[in-house]
Formats: C-alpha cells, sequence, structure tokens
C-alpha cells in the first residue's frame, strides 16, 4: 500500500488525466431484516441501512480532501430483494414498497445510488422473484436511486430462457413508464450471466450472501491516466505498450487500495476488494475507446479492436494485482456507449456496431452496456440479444451483461440525454430480422459441458 507522500505524487494523474476512486460501496446484508410483515420488513430495512452507512458519505468526504483523490460515488448494496421479501410480499405493489423504502434509505444517508433490487434466476424463478421483475418498471418509475439487476444465467446453470423472455418485456415496459425522460429507467435495470457477490459497480452491484454482515468495495478508475502513459510510448513495440499499461495501471489501484483501506479504518467496516476496472465518464479525456485508438485504431470498432481490448484489459488486471491482495468485482476495462465519449463518436461515424461491442464483450469485463436502440424494438429482438450475451458469459466462465434502452418516441439518427454520469447516446440500429419462434420457446439452455467440475 502506498503512504500519503506517494499519493501526492498522482496530482498531475488527478489535476490533469481524471484520475479518480470511482465508487466506495457498503455492502449491507439485509437476511436479519427478514419478516413475514411487509411493514416490519420494510422498517427493518431503513433501520439497518440507516445506521450501518449514516457515516459513509462523510467518510467519503474526508477521505477525499485529506488526501486530495476525487471521490466520484459512495453508493450501498443490499442482499438481494428477491430473497429477503419472499416471506412479507404477496404482490408486485409490496416489492415496490420495499423499493422505495431503499430509496428513502439512500435518501437519508446522502448516497448516489442504492443496489440489489435485484432476482437471482439462472436456473429457475420462484413466484416471489416473478413478481419482484414484474414489478421493477414500476419500482424503477417511483424511485431515484435505486437499481435493479436480475442474473439470468451462469456458467453453472446455463441460461434461464423463460426469464431472458421476460426481461425482453419488463426492459420494454420500464422504457414506456419513464418515456417521458428518454426511457431513463432502462439506465438502471441490468441483466447478468455470472453476476459476482462484490461487485461494487452499479447497476449490477448485490451484496452476495456468501458476504459477511457489512464489507466496504471500491472500485477504480482511470482511463485518462492510461491514455496519457501510453501517448509518451507511441509506436513503442507490444512489450513496451503492455509493460505501460500495467506499470500505471498498478499506481492507480494503488490509491485506490489507500482510499479502501482507510474507509474501511474509518467505519470499521471490514474491508472486501477493489475492483481493478477502467470506467469511463462522459468528460473528454476519460474515455476507454481514447486508448484504444492510442493503442493504433483509427476508430473504436476498427479491424483489431477486439484484440487491443483484449491486451488493455488483461493488462489492467496484472498491474492491479501488484498493487491489492483482495481484488473483485468486474475488474478490467468497461465499454458502455452512452458513458464514453470516444464510443460514442465511433458509433456516429459508423465504426462501431452493437454486433462489433457484442464481439468485444467476449475479452472486456461487462457486455452490452448503455446502450440506446429504437424505442419500437420488440420485446423478443431485446431477449434475443439478452440471449447471446447471456451465452458469451455462459460458455466463457466470465461476467456478462446486458443493458438495453430502448428509448420511446425515438429511432435510429436521434440521440438520448440521460445526464450526469449516465452520459447522452446516438439510438443504434438492432437487426430486424424475427427471432420470436427461439425466444418463445420455454425452459433453459442447459449449461456448457466444462461447467462439470466435480
Amino acid at each position: 500500500m502506498i503512504n500519503l507522500s506517494e499519493v501526492k505524487e498522482t496530482n498531475d494523474m488527478i489535476q490533469k488525466e481524471n484520475l479518480d476512486v470511482r465508487t466506495i460501496t457498503m455492502g449491507i446484508s439485509l437476511t436479519d431484516c427478514i419478516d413475514s410483515d411487509t411493514d416490519r420488513l420494510c422498517e427493518g430495512i431503513y433501520d439497518k441501512i440507516t445506521d450501518r452507512a449514516k457515516d459513509l458519505v462523510k467518510t467519503g468526504e474526508s477521505i477525499e480532501a485529506e488526501f486530495g483523490v476525487p471521490i466520484v460515488n459512495k453508493r450501498i448494496s443490499v442482499t438481494p430483494i428477491g430473497l429477503i421479501g419472499a416471506s412479507a410480499c404477496r404482490t408486485e405493489e409490496d416489492f415496490v414498497k420495499i423499493a422505495k423504502t431503499l430509496d428513502r434509505a439512500a435518501d437519508a444517508t446522502g448516497v448516489n445510488f442504492i443496489g440489489g433490487f435485484s432476482a437471482l434466476v439462472a436456473k429457475g424463478m420462484t413466484e416471489k422473484e416473478s413478481l419482484l421483475i414484474r414489478s421493477i418498471p414500476a419500482a424503477l418509475k417511483e424511485t431515484n436511486r435505486v437499481m435493479s439487476s436480475v442474473v439470468a444465467a451462469s456458467t453453472r446453470s446455463g441460461i434461464n430462457m423463460d426469464a431472458v423472455r421476460l426481461m425482453g418485456q419488463i426492459i420494454l415496459k420500464t422504457a414506456e413508464e419513464t418515456k417521458d425522460n428518454d426511457s431513463i429507467g432502462c439506465t438502471k435495470l441490468v441483466v447478468l450471466c455470472n453476476a459476482p457477490d462484490d461487485n461494487p459497480f452499479m447497476a449490477g452491484a448485490l451484496h452476495g450472501v456468501t458476504e459477511g454482515d457489512t464489507v466496504i468495495n471500491v472500485g477504480v478508475s482511470g482511463p485518462g491516466v492510461i491514455k496519457t502513459a501510453l501517448e509518451k510510448v507511441r509506436g513503442a513495440d507490444f512489450e513496451t505498450l503492455c509493460d505501460t499499461i500495467k506499470n500505471t495501471a498498478c499506481k492507480v489501484t494503488s490509491v485506490g487500495e489507500l482510499v479502501a483501506q482507510e474507509t474501511s479504518k474509518r467505519l470499521g467496516v471490514p474491508f472486501g476488494v477493489i475492483d481493478l476496472s477502467l470506467a469511463p465518464t462522459p468528460a473528454i479525456g476519460d474515455s476507454v475507446a481514447d486508448i484504444l485508438q492510442e493503442i493504433g485504431l483509427e476508430y473504436t470498432g476498427a479491424p483489431g479492436t477486439t484484440a487491443a481490448l483484449a491486451l488493455l484489459n488483461d493488462q489492467v488486471k496484472k498491474g492491479g494485482v501488484k498493487a491489492a491482495s483482495y481484488v473483485g468485482g468486474l475488474s478490467g476495462a468497461f465499454i458502455p456507449v452512452s458513458e464514453d465519449q470516444g464510443m460514442i463518436d465511433s458509433v456516429n461515424v459508423g465504426a462501431l456496431t452493437i454486433e462489433k461491442l457484442e464481439a468485444m464483450t467476449c475479452v472486456c469485463s461487462v457486455g452490452l452496456d448503455m446502450i440506446a436502440i429504437p424505442g419500437d424494438t420488440k420485446a423478443t429482438t431485446i431477449s434475443g440479444i439478452l440471449a447471446d450475451e447471456m451465452a458469451l458469459g455462459m460458455v466463457n466462465q466470465k461476467t456478462t451483461a446486458c443493458r438495453l434502452i430502448p428509448v420511446i418516441g425515438k429511432g435510429v439518427g436521434d440521440e438520448a440525454e440521460f445526464g450526469g454520469l449516465l452520459g447522452h447516446a446516438p439510438i443504434m440500429p438492432v437487426n430486424s430480422f424475427s427471432c420470436d419462434a427461439f425466444v418463445n420457446r420455454e425452459g433453459r439452455i442447459p449449461a456448457p459441458i466444462h461447467s462439470f467440475k466435480n
């Protein structure tokens, strides 16, 4: 772990290259709040979250001021509500009531987002998990800080195509419920394969059942720092390129390690993991796409893009593990469209398509993320895209995710505006050929042969 004098040496990275700690996320177990009465359940949830996280934002701000390291978000993740609400919830409205409770608790603690309005349905779906999923559109319409996720596949279980089919409908309904604001509800909803229990990044953050009562997970970032370092070795061979990324990622992670340990100590909460991700923002110079272009691509999406991303992702992880003993979450390079100006530019010139993004997700840390599509896209088409992304994660034994935003009333050539870190996005075209007969089959796609490792 680096000391204070070494942190001060990173001032140029912070002031000129957009280095930041993207998030401090406190994971909170709600298993001891389970109750058969909805009112008592909500009261227990609110009391526990506001008690455990009451000093989270204040502590983050004090560390930020003391060390001069920007900490962009302070967040909370909780045990999946599909499990916590099963005893009490009998209707969709009961789950919406819990979502509102989470929102009130997030507001009371001052955090940016709270994740965990989630269902784990990779192999099957209980009646209560189905109710939670069906409540998502109303829950996201009626809350401001709640993030929702559905785990629909895993390498061990296969793909729950019943859940995938349902999620196509739910995403479209969520878009319709929030159509007055460019369908922003869908920016808070993600479908995952192989979701980690300790991911600090939204919208997929949840506090897994294997975690302790309360934990601190930190996500670091710094695409601008990596790009600036690569500018100094422009034209060098691959060995030099890889060493530069690896060594820079080590420095970035060291800052996150310090923040994580300090937060843990001051709050008296165990430290969980560092997530070694390159997470972009809409700010100029804070782009993963710009790194790929510095490596040698005219635009992201050009031939060689997947190979360049694989190189980047691998070296970020190798550099990060030098600086941190406990690494987890997603860890690697994120490729959201709306949150990365370089990605937006590549879409606008025609270099980057959904199909190319899908190929890139084979080698990065997440999936089809923050992609705006026409509002008249069919639910079955959305489900087909989800199924493709789940298959990539299942077969490659990695986390993949889909955060698709069908923007009601807009089509290709238009742009959606979400604001803040969520950014803005051009509406991308979607393959219009039908997959209805495939998606409408019932059941699940079985796990691949290499899942049998006992």
